[in-house]
């Protein structure tokens, strides 16, 4: 493996450096630095990141830092490692896995792992070549932080830069490299690797590096007491539900949600065939390689329980009986629907109450999700125009998304009637602070993409703008929370990108 950065000094760029995944032992990892990338250029930052990092902003101007986030420079303190983990992939197992295009740096005194994403060959890359191309890596900068921007678990991305640097594809196509910051980048693959392995030392090692770092109130828990490995898997399953649910309100599809795309946090990570719904279609299947269509927008919240199944099979060996097992893998489907429910509310203008949501209040959501699927209506401009609606009173902006006015009609005074018995003024605060107004659309990247092709980066950074705070009205810029151009439903996603 290339060593060639280890001769440049390193840089010191005011972080304290820590590894403690590294601490884990060799079992666990492959240390090697990263590739050097030729010619590296500036396509995005992130100062938002950069200040979750503790990172001087001046540093983002910086060549320094340019060729260090490229592979070219040792960042001081830095100890660059690829970590190894299996998983299941479209249901099936596929074995030994690991980081085949990504590198820790280590982690920040902030307490946020850094990595960089298309760095070179690593022991895990199968046949590949280990690196990210310029269109994948502007994707995963730009929804790594639209995500955060709606408030939903996800890694961050603190940059992205490219080069001229060949790289095949479908097509030739440039390089590009993205750091990402999260507190860990543990995935249930990493405990399907050395349980599957029989390797339960190291798995037992994990899931205590894990718990003692992440998961502390696991030790004392009541409903486990003397199990730690149980209430892991429970606050794993509990996160897991948050995060799903949060997707499933805001009409995020993942497109390839295997276990090893599934962080041990509840964090959105991995951005690859992912899309935000123009057209509400409860069965769209984002991922045009997934031919089965097993990642449906529809079936994601099965496809998380799916996963925790097998991360509660991968910590069997440790928690040592079935039943707590179940028993913590069951709170999924209690914490699921209750916050998906409570999220759909917040959306309506409801205030959330006490106990759980009425009957009434539920079939409005499901009347409403059936009205949005018959017609296709906009998913995001819907909630939005509805938002600006006076609960309702003034929704001719609303009903003119539907073909079947009677039934809008119809279900708008049901609900016009629910909301008056709240302040006129609290719900649509509620409901501007929950429905976005800007998503990071398909057709939006792809613009972005093109223009960054011919080293404008101009619509990088206007989408960054608006991502970071997509509840904000951003005067002059309503283009961006437009109706999707016809072209949009052409573009095709795969795992490649």
């Amino acid at each position: 493996m290339n060593t060639a950065s280890d001769s440049h000094d390193g840089l010191d760029i005011g972080l304290t450096w820590n590894n403690s995944f590294s601490q884990l032992g060799e079992d666990f990892y492959t240390r090697l630095a990263p590739q050097p990338l030729p010619a590296p250029y500036w396509v995005g930052r992130s100062s938002a990141a950069a200040a979750v990092l503790g990172l001087d902003p001046s540093w983002l101007d910086s060549s320094e830092l340019l060729e260090a986030v490229s592979g070219n420079r040792r960042l001081a303190g830095g100890a660059t490692l690829a970590s190894v983990y299996s998983g299941h992939q479209f249901g099936m197992w596929a074995g030994q896995l690991g980081d085949g295009r990504a590198l820790l740096l280590g982690e920040t005194g902030a307490g946020m792992e850094v990595q960089l994403k298309g760095a070179g060959l690593t022991p895990y890359s199968r046949m590949g070549d280990g690196r990210a191309v310029l269109r994948s890596s502007i994707r995963e900068f730009l929804c790594s932080e639209a995500m955060h921007g709606l408030g939903i678990p996800t890694s961050r991305a603190l940059c992205v830069i490219g080069s001229d640097a060949p790289i095949r594809r479908e097509t030739i196509e440039t390089a590009a490299v993205v750091t990402r910051l999260a507190p860990s980048f543990v995935r249930f693959g990493h405990f399907e690797h050395f349980s599957h392995g029989n390797q339960h030392d190291q798995l037992k090692a994990l899931a205590d590096y894990t718990i003692d770092r992440h998961y502390p109130e696991c030790r004392t828990s009541e409903e486990f007491a003397g199990n730690p490995y149980a209430a892991l898997l429970q606050a794993v399953s509990e996160r897991t539900a948050i995060m799903v649910a949060q997707w499933q309100s805001v009409g995020f599809c993942h497109g390839v949600m295997n276990t090893d795309n599934m962080s041990i946090l509840g964090l959105t990570i991995d951005y690859g065939p992912f899309q935000f719904l123009d057209a509400y279609n409860p069965g769209h299947i984002c991922n045009h390689s997934d031919n089965q269509g097993r990642y449906a927008f529809n079936k994601q919240p099965n496809m998380a329980y799916w996963n925790l199944y097998c991360l509660g099979q991968a910590l069997l060996p440790l928690i040592g009986e079935q039943e707590p097992a179940i028993a913590a893998l069951e709170s999924y489907k209690t914490v699921f629907p209750a916050e998906f429910g409570q999220r759909m509310g917040a959306k309506l203008g409801l205030m959330a109450s006490q106990g759980e949501m009425s009957a009434l209040d539920r079939a409005l959501i499901e009347d409403i999700l059936k009205l949005l699927a018959a017609d296709r209506v906009d998913y995001t401009i819907f909630w939005r125009r509805l938002s600006h609606s006076d609960g309702g009173r003034d929704a001719a902006a609303v009903r003119d998304l539907f073909l079947d006015r009677v039934a809008a009609d119809a279900w708008l005074l049901r609900y016009s009637e629910r909301i008056k018995h709240i302040p006129r003024g609290e719900s649509t605060d509620l409901m501007l602070k929950t429905n976005p107004k800007f998503v990071l659309r398909n057709h939006l990247g792809e613009q972005a993409i093109k223009k960054a092709k011919l080293k404008d980066f101009s619509e990088v950074n206007t989408l960054l703008t608006l991502l970071e705070s997509p509840f904000e009205e951003h005067k002059g810029f309503e283009e961006y929370a437009g109706f999707p151009p016809e072209w949009a439903a052409g573009i095709e996603i795969s795992c490649s990108s």
